[in-house]
């Protein structure tokens, strides 16, 4: 009898990996597109696409930055990992896995660090947040920034309401000729559920009176404090994004790698 032929299988790119990929990471690249037009949209409302040069005339920080740079980057590796994907590119999709596993490595590394220094993060922040409390009324979406996180911490400047001295408008100094000084802005207002109508001179005068007469109409705990709290309140909620944030950055380099493998031993058989 003769003797049967023995098939062997080929190696072959697995569709399901392929599409899959493709599929994550149109998402992340239209995601990252969203973002990086309205962090542009929101400069040219504000003429900085004009005059890029004002962008490092403020003094504090702002937010726009963090559309511009976040869609940046997820635009730039959604790109790669859709393009890498759908045209079977290995060094596309190996410069896709390396650059989010560096993101990974380094958000590890931050979370460690910030847990070990501590204190330092803590005289860190305090300084960042004052030296965005000085540039206050010196953009528009810084303003409302600090405004959302005093409204949403119930708590008023670093660590406390004197922490608007160091805002040229709000100082308490002789010759600041400003209707608010020694005032605090709006958001640091304790608010009247009765009120139906936003007071925004609230504020006004307030740290003339005495701490305790304070207490009524400010919130005189400071953010850093505040923010503290929350973060141990919300701990396992915090602890649950970051953790599935890393889940989908470690599921995103294995797709990649698998297909890169797949890639490479149907090369291999050519």
């Amino acid at each position: 009898m003769p003797a049967k032929q023995q098939r062997f299988q080929e190696p072959e790119v697995g569709c399901c990996g392929k599409y899959f990929l493709f599929g994550f990471n149109i998402v992340f690249w239209l995601l990252g597109a969203l973002l990086l037009v309205i962090g542009l949209w929101a400069w040219g409302e504000k003429g900085v696409l004009s005059n890029i040069s004002s962008l490092t005339h403020l003094s504090g920080l702002d937010p726009v930055w963090f559309f511009v740079v976040v869609g940046g980057v997820m635009s730039v590796l959604g790109f790669a990992g859709c393009i890498g994907a759908l045209r079977e590119n290995t060094f596309l999709l190996k410069f896709f896995s390396v650059f989010l596993g560096l993101i990974f490595f380094l958000e590890l590394a931050t979370g460690i660090l910030a847990f070990v220094f501590k204190d330092w993060i803590r005289d860190q922040l305090n300084l960042f947040i004052n030296n965005n409390v000085k540039a206050y009324r010196d953009d528009i979406d810084l303003q409302n920034l600090i405004d959302f996180a005093q409204e949403y911490w119930s708590c008023c400047g670093a660590r406390g309401p004197s922490d608007w001295n160091l805002n040229i408008y709000f100082n308490c100094t002789d010759w600041n000729p400003s209707r608010e000084r020694c005032g605090v802005p709006f958001s640091c207002c304790v608010k009247d559920p009765a009120e139906d109508v936003l007071n925004t001179q609230c504020g006004y005068d307030v740290r003339l009176k005495l701490e305790l007469e304070q207490q009524s109409f400010i919130h005189t705990k400071g953010c850093v404090g505040q923010f503290e709290k929350w973060l141990q309140d919300n701990l396992v909620v915090v602890a649950g994004v970051f953790v599935g944030i890393a889940m989908l950055q470690i599921f995103g380099i294995c797709l990649a790698q698998n297909l890169v493998s797949d890639i490479n031993a149907v090369k291999a058989n050519w």
